[in-house]
């Protein structure tokens, strides 16, 4: 019994990821990158091993763009899980983007996968692992 996920053609398949590099519906991207179903676009965020110090409101724009069409975003932290601060979380939330997962990037991309086959409006802006 095949019990592979249907997931139209149209939409965007985290397909591997690694590190410093993602490939969604077989194109390579080697920075951070916001995966919607219809569309991966590159996320120019300010990338540090320190974490999100880095951070602003204003790097989530292309998200709350799309509120409120998105169900759930997935924050892919790198390589191991870190916490959203609440302030940021706060700062995010007040410009209109409400419901944000952080957890470490493979699990980002395992979970937006699962989701998308379910038919969620999903994203998932990821961070290199």
């Amino acid at each position: 019994m095949d019990i592979t996920p249907l997931i139209p053609a149209d939409r965007q398949v985290i397909d591997a990821y690694g590190p410093g590099r993602f490939r969604v519906s077989n194109v390579v991207y080697e920075t951070p990158i916001i995966v919607f179903p219809d569309r991966t676009i590159p996320w120019a965020v300010p990338w540090t091993v320190e974490g999100f110090a880095g951070l602003r409101p204003d790097d989530f724009a292309a998200l709350i763009a799309e509120q409120p069409s998105l169900e759930i975003v997935l924050l892919g932290t790198g390589p191991t899980m870190q916490l959203f601060t609440s302030t940021l979380r706060r700062a995010v939330k007040e410009r209109g983007l409400g419901g944000i997962d952080a957890m470490d990037t493979g699990a980002a991309c395992r979970t937006y996968n699962v989701l998308l086959a379910e038919g969620r409006r999903v994203a998932a802006a990821l961070l290199p692992a």
